[in-house]
């Protein structure tokens, strides 16, 4: 008789930590997300299974391909069903469906925060001209430059209005 396979190895919070590459609070923050809940100890330590670890490597996987965490969340909770032929479980077509709706909503909000920083730019470069021509009629002011040159030459920088 053959004696039952060992559970698996549960991690510490640290050690997951350190097999994952990132820092235990990022796992306590993904926790505190209800991305993976670890089980805890007689002690109340966290100890994370090997299942745990996969779910967290893909979502780090996913964060380095710029998924947002409400994203990802969202996508980790859509159901998952079985091809019939065999092979890992895949997001249902509703499933699809839904994240594609988060995923628009995303690209939107970040289409707007972009047009938002291209205005903050554009004003931004006006506002550094306009401080280079003020320094330039003070550096001219002060190497001796009579007023009535300088004041001439700064309304002929000026741009049209």
């Amino acid at each position: 008789m053959s004696s039952p396979a060992p559970p698996p190895k549960s991690l510490t919070v640290r050690d997951a930590a350190a097999q994952l590459g990132v820092t235990p609070r990022t796992l306590k923050y993904y926790e505190e997300l209800g991305i993976v809940v670890p089980v805890r100890s007689e002690g109340r330590y966290r100890l994370y299974e090997p299942a745990d670890l996969e779910r967290l490597a893909r979502v780090l996987r996913m964060r380095s391909l710029g998924f947002s965490l409400t994203t990802i969340t969202e996508m980790l909770r859509q159901p998952m069903e079985a091809p019939a032929e065999g092979g890992r479980p895949r997001l249902s077509n509703a499933s699809l469906k839904s994240l594609r709706e988060t995923l628009g909503a995303q690209l939107a909000t970040l289409d707007t925060r972009m047009a938002q920083v291209r205005r903050e730019l554009k004003e931004a470069a006006a506002l550094q001209a306009q401080l280079r021509r003020d320094l330039d009629y003070v550096e001219r002011r002060l190497a001796g430059e009579p007023l009535e040159e300088a004041l001439a030459q700064r309304r002929a920088e000026r741009p049209a209005s």
